[in-house]
């Protein structure tokens, strides 16, 4: 294993490079300065020997860029990266003693599985025994033992992703670097393959990095995740920190699935007591945000109020719950997703399909009129400006 170091890294692809060298489509909102484009900006992350870290957020963000910086395989424009104790900006992909793992497989057509996974350990010219001991315990770790004579085209993409991992693994490295490795599959295998790198990662020992777009991945497989936009990191921490404690708009709503619901609200305070309100309806907070609040000398304002779909109930009408109309309903199997328009915004409320006792207690259906409530314990508070947390 071995400890990353990334300190003030940045990349900048030059306005006039040729198309290999643009940032992927979706990075519209990336920065343009004299030197081209900003890619990812003052990137600084600690990460522990074993740690599985998750860069997350959405297409052309700079996660992908960011791991390929650590992997040697984009030249760093600014910044530092140490694997170990060891500077590695200007050190080839083969010296790093890292391993990568592909979206798309890469895997050699005309290689057996076997021939796939000892060609790394050929081309360092190690002994055939210790060759055959390092694949076979791959194929052991990863249940590839009966695939290791079959070519990669008669193998499914579960398979083909297991055959890549094993190549990246028989190296030993300090660090594995595994870039969306999952998105090629259907959504069954994903399961299922996620569930297999956590069994991995309790087997081997080394430190994971780890890209995706997509949150379910990052909050099963993080130690702690890496929320970036636009080539900027928006939040580092745990899941369970990044999901109680967005640290802004962006990250409330990139985290949680269904995604937070956002309304326009006041935040109102009576000495040390604070609640918020909207449409007419008063939310006193709870005493662990008011005194969150008090202590960053909160005051009266306009604020963005948000609540999970999952912290909303269904409520009698009155003055202490919001009321709407059904536009849509999805049926998720245990759950139905209600949404809701409360002055022309979209709610989500999520709520149970059947009881303890098998029944399925709603009949709602759209064109029907709810109300609903929350407690003050789950709303989350933004600047609706900066969309930074007020609690933060």
């Amino acid at each position: 294993m071995a400890q990353v170091s990334i300190r003030h890294v940045e990349k900048v692809y030059p306005a006039a490079a040729g198309h290999r060298h643009r940032p992927k489509k979706g990075g519209a909102n990336l920065k343009v300065t004299d030197e081209g484009v900003l890619a990812v900006e003052d990137f600084n992350l600690e990460i522990a020997d074993g740690e599985f870290i998750v860069l997350v957020g959405p297409s052309g963000c700079g996660k992908s860029t960011m791991l390929r910086m650590v992997a040697g395989l984009e030249e760093i424009t600014r910044g530092e990266i140490y694997i170990g104790d060891k500077l590695v900006n200007d050190m080839q992909p083969r010296d790093r003693d890292i391993a990568m793992v592909f979206q798309n497989y890469a895997l050699y057509p005309h290689k057996t599985v076997r021939g796939n996974m000892e060609y790394p350990l050929k081309l360092r010219k190690m002994p055939k025994d210790e060759i055959d001991r390092r694949v076979n315990d791959a194929a052991r770790i990863l249940g590839i033992e009966a695939l290791l004579d079959r070519k990669p085209k008669a193998l499914s993409g579960g398979q083909r992703q297991r055959v890549a991992i094993g190549r990246a693994i028989v190296r030993e490295p300090k660090v594995l670097l595994m870039d969306e490795p999952l998105s090629n599959l259907d959504a069954k295998l994903r399961n299922q393959m996620r569930s297999e790198i956590i069994k991995l990662r309790r087997r081997i020992n080394t430190t994971f990095v780890y890209v995706t777009h997509d949150q379910t991945e990052a909050m099963t497989l993080g130690d702690r995740i890496v929320v970036m936009r636009d080539g900027m990191v928006q939040q580092i921490g745990t899941p369970q920190e990044v999901y109680d404690s967005p640290a802004n708009v962006f990250v409330a709503g990139f985290i949680g699935v269904p995604q937070m619901n956002f309304y326009d609200a006041q935040l109102v305070c009576d000495g040390s007591a604070y609640r918020v309100e909207l449409d007419g309806v008063s939310v006193p907070l709870s005493a662990e945000k008011c005194a969150r609040l008090a202590a960053r000398g909160a005051q009266g304002r306009s604020v963005t109020l948000g609540v999970r779909p999952e912290n909303i109930e269904l409520a009698e009408a009155g003055p202490s719950a919001l009321t709407g109309t059904v536009e849509a309903t999805e049926m998720m199997g245990s759950a139905v997703h209600l949404h809701v328009s409360v002055d022309g915004k979209d709610s989500i409320i999520i709520l149970q399909n059947t009881d303890q006792d098998g029944r399925h207690p709603s009949s709602i259906k759209v064109g029907d009129e709810v109300s609903f409530a929350f407690g003050g314990s789950v709303a989350h508070l933004f600047d609706p400006e900066t969309g930074a947390n007020l609690e933060l």
